[in-house]
């Protein structure tokens, strides 16, 4: 098992050193991000759905103008033209167009625009929100391939170093310093080193795999990170440590997660005044045109007047003489509605308060992760701070053992052990500062700082 997974890594690494790599900056990451995630785009249509809203309610001002054609056919006691009933068979044709112009509806429409902005501002902020989110998790794979790059160096280290002492030793074998067992054993520690990196590698491929998901990117074999440099990372990032009521009080100017509550709110206060416009009188003013041309199949004789046969008048003289035009104003008073406005205003206060209080909880569940987010920064300061003094004694410890072995003096398991020491606190050094790094950009991402290195 692990012959094929070295030969799977070892045939993916040749592949991605004969293709064309691209190293991608975490800026880059984000930005590619934020153009091909799905979730972005499908919040982005929810923000274009509600510029849509915002846009009918303000189209809703405008009169309106509607068209209507008509043809009938009549058989017995019929209207006919002169708006008297005969009986007769006849045909009508009729045109008419109308037009209605709120003139005051209670105050509604306003707030109803009033209301769909707020909402559009909400909208907006939800994205905003989902970026940050998104941009977030992509530091964090994005730091977690950084990690697994380092340890990959350290096992390549510990590989190369059991390499060169395995020469030393048989060196010292040939000497008679150290029995061959000792060799053996060294011989089986390198073996042990190449399992460690075969894995160490597999899980940076992983890490890389993650990360290229994450952006929608499929061509993952050509997909590498940039490498910053991270050297004085206590000095750089310790300005990012700041008190968890220092950050509260900008985050809650900033966030969008905060915004979009408050924007909710006003929407919510607005829904309270169309609901109350129900109780308030509505004027509408109305216009139409109206036309038609009647023709007549029962007609039969002459007319005693003229002694003319009867015939029906043609279509130009009926669409001169027929046409007819009106205007009229509607007013409708409210006076018992079986108490549905008294209700909608009830549930409009209710939805008020509820949304009050989302913007509470919302306000308090920031606060608590900004407090964990400190304690996590600083716990990762203190823990990067041991780690290097921890590195540097096991450094030492494992020079003196490394003299001790190579002369003689002391055995190839007390040699592995200082060694063993060493390698783990380097990795819980690698571990501590990328650790702290992450802890101190959720601090930026709380104070509205954008995500960088």
């Amino acid at each position: 098992m692990n012959k094929l997974m070295l030969l799977f890594l070892s045939l993916y690494f040749f592949s991605a050193a004969t293709a064309q790599i691209r190293q991608w900056t975490l800026e880059e990451c984000i930005n590619y991000a934020m153009d091909h995630n799905i979730t972005i785009k499908q919040i982005e249509l929810q923000k274009e759905s509600a510029a849509i809203d915002l846009n009918t309610s303000q189209m809703s001002r405008l009169p309106d103008l509607n068209a209507n054609m008509g043809q009938t056919w009549n058989f017995g006691r019929t209207p006919t033209e002169s708006g008297l009933y005969e009986n007769t068979t006849q045909s009508s044709t009729n045109f008419s167009i109308s037009s209605s112009i709120p003139l005051f509806t209670g105050f509604r429409i306003p707030n109803e625009i009033e209301k769909n902005k707020w909402e559009w501002k909400a909208a907006v902020e939800n994205l905003e929100k989902a970026k940050e989110d998104l941009a977030l998790n992509i530091a964090s794979l994005f730091l977690q391939v950084l990690f697994n790059k380092e340890i990959v160096k350290v096992n390549e280290e510990q590989l190369h170093l059991s390499q060169a002492q395995v020469e030393r030793t048989e060196a010292l074998v040939e000497l008679g310093k150290v029995p061959q067992s000792q060799l053996y054993d060294i011989e089986s520690q390198v073996a042990k080193d190449e399992v460690s990196l075969v894995g160490a590698k597999g899980d940076l491929l992983l890490a890389l795999l993650d990360l290229a998901q994450s952006l929608e990117w499929d061509d993952y074999t050509s997909f590498d990170v940039y490498t910053p440099e991270t050297k004085n990372i206590v000095e750089e990032y310790m300005s990012n440590v700041q008190s968890p009521q220092v950050i509260f009080n900008r985050a809650v100017q900033v966030k969008p997660a905060i915004k979009g509550k408050e924007y909710k709110v006003a929407s919510a206060e607005k829904m309270l005044k169309i609901a109350q416009s129900g109780y308030l009188p509505s004027l509408d003013m109305n216009l139409g045109y109206g036309n038609a041309y009647y023709y007549n199949y029962s007609l039969k004789g002459a007319d005693p007047l003229t002694n003319l046969p009867l015939k029906n008048a043609s279509f130009s003289d009926q669409i001169k003489n027929n046409s007819g035009e009106y205007i009229s104003f509607t007013l409708a008073i409210p006076i018992f509605n079986r108490f549905s406005v008294r209700n909608q205003v009830r549930s409009a206060k209710m939805n008020i308060y509820n949304q009050q209080l989302d913007l509470d909880n919302t306000k308090k569940a920031l606060f608590k992760e900004i407090q964990t987010a400190y304690l996590n920064a600083t716990t990762a300061q203190e823990k990067y701070h041991s780690s290097a003094k921890a590195v540097k004694a096991s450094s030492e410890s494992f020079k003196y053992a490394q003299e001790r072995y190579e002369t003689g003096k002391s055995s190839v398991f007390e040699f592995n052990e200082a060694r063993t020491k060493w390698i783990q606190s380097l990795s819980e050094q690698i571990q501590a500062k990328y650790d702290y790094i992450f802890r101190t950009k959720i601090l930026d991402f709380y104070n509205g700082i954008p995500i960088k290195l």
